[in-house]
């Protein structure tokens, strides 16, 4: 996860601290509005663990990437 909170902090040019502030709310909210136990599996993915989604086929460099794809949508 502290990947995604510099990507963040890089992206939009705000300081880690309050990059990481937009970063647990983000996930918070995914973590409440997918469905029960995807939530945590993408938590987990972004944390650097292993889920099912890290698994055959590349899905959570799949999954990063599309995160970072949004995250380019905000840049300055």
């Amino acid at each position: 996860m502290n990947e995604l909170v510099k990507l963040v902090a890089a992206k939009t040019g705000m300081p880690e601290s309050v990059a990481k502030i937009a970063v647990d709310t983000v996930l918070s909210q995914l973590k409440e509005k997918l469905p029960e136990g995807m939530g945590d599996q993408v938590l987990t993915l972004l944390a650097g663990g292993n889920s099912p989604l890290s698994g055959a086929g590349g899905s959570a460099d799949v999954l990063k990437g599309s995160l970072g794809g949004l995250l380019n949508k905000f840049k300055k």
